[in-house]
C-alpha cells in the first residue's frame, strides 16, 4: 500500500461532534469557495452525548477516529489537524464595565481601548464567578461592545477622541472550562490536534447565511438530535445566539411511545416521513407491522408543536423580543414535514419567510460529486467554510507554555486576546497593586498604598513581548502570570510610632495598640487624659436631631485662639453619620465623604454614582444638615 501523504496546509478537516452522530468533512479553498472533497459519518452506538455535550470521552474519541480513518482511506492522506465546534448548551453571557481615569486630558489610543475592553471582560467573568458555588474556569468565546463613554458622554468609538475619563460596557460570552476540555480530550484521544474552535450556531450560520445577506435581520435554527442551536444576525454581524434542549429526539421518542418501538426503529420511521406512503416497522414484541405515513405524522403532532413553540420562543429572545425578517431551519430535524409552517405560526410570520436551509450553501461550497444543498450539512460545512475561507484559519496553531492554545477564532490576534481565550484574566497579565488603606488622622486623610504587583513574564518566540503584541501562526508563547501586590496594612502602633505617649481613639473607641486599621477608620489623638468626640459612623440611623454647636480648644493651640466647630449630621448610603466641625470652621463637601464610602478608589473597576438627596452631585457640592448622600459603584 502506498504511503499516505501528510495533510497539506490548505487541506481543511472538520468534525461535527453531534448528539446522534459524528460527521467529517474534508476540502480546500478553490477560487474563493470551499471545494468539498469527501464526507463521512458514523452514528454513536450508545448515548455518549448529553444535549450536545460530551459525556463519554473515550467513546467519542473512538468514533471520531473511525470517521477520520474512513476519510484518510478515501483520500490517501494522513489527517492530523482538525477544526471543531462547541455546542451552545453551556454558553454563559454576562455584562461587564470598566473605566480609566487619565492623569490629564489626552487622545484615546488603541492601547487604551484594548485596556478598557480587557478590564470589562474581566469584570464580566468576575460576575460569573460570583454566581458559582465554587470557582470554575471560563474560556472567552467572544464579546461585543455595548457602549463607550468619554467624560460621561456616550460615543460609538473612542479612538482618537480627547478626554480624561474613558468607560466601556461589554457583553462577553464564555464557555465553562469543562466543555472545552472534554472536546479537546476527545480529539487528543482520536490522535488529532485541534487547530481551531468555534461555536456550532456560528458555524451553521457561516454556511447557511452568507455575509452578503447578513445586513438583514435573519435567524438560523440548527435542529440536531439533542439540541437546537440558534443564531441571529443583523446589520452584517451575529448579534445573538442561544440553544434549546428540545430537538429531534423528542420527535423520535413520541414515535417510540405511540408505536411501541425501540429508538433505532423510531429513527427509521421518522426519516421515512415525506419519502413513503406506507412505513413498515417492527415493534419491541417482534411483530412486523405497517402503518400509513399520515398516522406517523399524527403521532408526532404534539411533540412537533412543542418543538416549534420552543424554537419561536428562543428566536424571539435572541432577537431582542421580536421576530426576525426570515428564519432558516437546518439540521436533520428541519426536514420534518410541516415544521416550517408551525414555526411561522408561533412567530406570527408569513409561512414563506420560514424555509429549510441549503439554498445558499452553493455560494460558498462547490463539489463535483457530492450534493451539498442538504440541511444536515449546515454545521460540518460551516466549520469547514469558516476555516477554508479565512473566517478561521486551520493552520493557525499557537503554542502556549508548550501546548496548543485554544482558539475560538483567528485572523489578527493579540497576545492579550489569546491569553483571555485560554482562561487567564486581565489581572494575570498586568497584576493588581495591593489595595490602599485610607484613614483619617486628626482630621487629615492619610493614604497608605499597597505593594506593587510583580509583573507577568510575557515572551513570544523567546523575545520579551507586551500584551498587545500580535501573534502569528506557529508562534510560541511563554507566560508566567503576574502576582498581585499585598494590600496596605497598618497597626495603630505603626501609625503613631513607638514614641507616642498621648491618648487615642479609633472611631470614638479605645482599642489595643496592636489593632490593625480598617479602610475609613477615623483616628483622633490628644494629650493624656482628654477625650473629645471623634467622627463616628453609626450602624443604624437614629431619629434626626439638631446638634448644638460647641466650642472646643484645638490641640497645640493657646486658649485665646479657640475656633468655632460646626458639627454635621447626615446620612451616607442610608446610614446615619455625625461629623465634628472642622478646625477652620469650613463646610463639609461631598468629596470629604469619599474616605467613608468603603470604595477602593485606587482599584476601581466600574463607574461611581454620586447623589445628594436623590440628585446627581459634584465633588465640590456643599453638604447641609440631614442631607442624604449616596456614594457607591454602579
Amino acid at each position: 500500500m502506498a504511503k499516505w501523504k501528510k495533510q497539506e496546509k490548505d487541506l481543511i478537516f472538520a468534525l461535527d461532534i453531534g448528539t446522534r452522530s459524528i460527521v467529517g468533512i474534508v476540502g480546500k479553498p478553490a477560487e474563493g469557495k470551499f471545494e468539498l472533497l469527501a464526507v463521512e459519518s458514523a452514528e454513536h452506538k450508545n448515548r455518549v452525548m448529553m444535549d450536545g455535550q460530551i459525556d463519554d470521552i473515550d467513546a467519542v474519541a473512538k468514533l471520531a477516529k473511525e470517521v477520520t480513518g474512513k476519510l484518510e482511506a478515501k483520500l490517501g492522506v494522513h489527517l492530523s489537524r482538525v477544526c471543531v465546534a462547541a455546542a451552545g448548551r453551556a454558553l454563559r453571557t454576562e455584562r461587564g464595565s470598566f473605566s480609566l481615569d487619565l492623569e490629564e486630558k489626552q487622545a484615546i489610543t488603541e492601547n487604551l481601548v484594548r485596556q478598557l475592553e480587557a478590564g470589562a471582560i474581566t469584570a464580566a467573568e468576575e460576575q460569573l464567578q460570583q454566581q458559582e458555588q465554587e470557582e470554575r474556569q471560563f474560556f472567552l468565546v467572544g464579546y461585543s461592545v455595548a457602549q463607550y463613554r468619554l467624560d460621561q458622554y456616550p460615543l460609538a468609538m473612542l479612538l482618537h477622541h480627547n478626554g480624561k475619563k474613558a468607560e466601556v460596557d461589554v457583553v462577553a460570552t464564555f464557555l465553562p472550562g469543562e466543555v472545552v476540555e472534554s472536546l479537546y480530550s476527545a480529539m487528543n484521544g482520536a490522535g488529532l490536534q485541534v487547530s481551531s474552535m468555534t461555536l456550532e450556531p456560528i458555524a451553521a450560520m457561516n454556511a447557511a447565511i452568507p455575509g452578503d445577506i447578513r445586513l438583514l435581520n435573519l435567524a438560523l435554527v440548527d435542529i440536531g438530535a439533542g439540541t437546537t442551536d440558534i443564531a441571529v444576525c443583523r446589520q452584517g454581524s451575529v448579534t445573538g445566539y442561544t440553544m434549546a434542549t428540545v430537538a429531534g429526539d423528542e420527535i423520535t421518542e413520541a414515535i417510540m411511545r405511540y408505536f411501541l418501538v425501540d429508538f433505532q426503529m423510531a429513527e427509521q420511521m421518522k426519516r421515512s416521513l415525506g419519502e413513503k406512503e406506507e412505513i413498515p416497522y417492527t415493534n419491541i414484541l417482534g411483530l412486523d407491522e405497517t402503518t400509513q405515513a399520515k398516522e406517523v405524522e399524527e403521532s408526532v403532532a404534539e411533540a412537533m408543536d412543542q418543538l416549534a413553540q420552543e424554537i419561536a420562543s428562543h428566536v424571539t429572545e435572541a432577537n431582542g423580543g421580536k421576530a426576525p425578517s426570515a428564519v432558516f431551519l437546518a439540521g436533520g430535524g428541519s426536514k420534518l414535514q410541516g415544521l416550517c409552517s408551525k414555526v411561522a405560526q408561533h412567530l406570527q410570520m408569513d409561512e414563506k419567510r420560514v424555509a429549510i436551509a441549503g439554498a445558499n450553501f452553493s455560494k460558498n461550497v462547490v463539489s463535483k460529486e457530492i450534493e451539498v444543498a442538504t440541511p444536515e450539512f449546515a454545521t460540518p460545512l460551516g466549520i469547514a467554510i469558516s476555516a477554508g475561507l479565512g473566517l478561521l484559519n486551520d493552520s493557525y496553531v499557537i503554542l502556549l507554555n508548550g501546548k496548543p492554545a485554544k482558539l475560538f477564532r483567528s485572523g489578527v490576534l493579540s497576545l492579550q486576546e489569546i491569553l483571555m481565550m485560554n482562561g487567564y484574566l486581565y489581572s494575570d497579565m498586568i497584576g493588581k497593586s495591593g489595595k490602599s488603606l485610607s484613614v483619617t488622622l486628626d482630621g487629615k486623610r492619610t493614604v497608605f498604598h499597597g505593594e506593587p504587583a510583580l509583573p507577568a513574564i510575557l515572551r513570544v518566540n523567546g523575545e520579551d513581548a507586551s500584551i498587545h503584541t500580535v501573534v502569528h501562526a506557529g508562534d510560541k508563547i511563554d507566560f508566567i502570570p503576574a502576582k498581585s501586590g499585598s494590600p496596605a496594612s497598618k497597626t495603630l502602633r505603626q501609625l503613631l510610632g513607638e514614641d507616642f505617649s498621648g491618648d487615642v481613639l479609633v472611631n470614638n473607641q479605645e482599642v489595643p495598640w496592636d489593632t490593625f486599621l480598617s479602610q475609613g477608620d477615623v483616628i483622633l489623638t490628644m494629650p493624656k487624659g482628654s477625650r473629645p468626640k471623634a467622627p463616628v459612623k453609626k450602624t443604624a440611623p437614629p431619629a434626626p436631631t439638631e446638634l448644638p454647636a460647641v466650642k472646643e480648644e484645638p490641640v497645640n493651640q493657646a486658649p485665646q485662639e479657640q475656633v468655632l466647630f460646626r458639627p454635621l449630621h447626615l446620612y451616607l448610603n442610608d446610614e446615619a453619620m455625625d461629623l465634628p466641625g472642622k478646625l477652620d470652621g469650613s463646610p463639609y463637601y461631598l468629596m470629604d465623604l469619599l474616605e467613608y464610602s468603603q470604595i477602593d478608589f485606587q482599584n476601581l473597576d466600574r463607574p461611581v454614582e454620586l447623589l445628594v438627596n436623590g440628585k446627581e452631585a459634584e465633588f465640590q457640592q456643599v453638604l447641609q444638615e440631614n442631607d442624604s448622600v449616596i456614594i457607591r459603584c454602579k
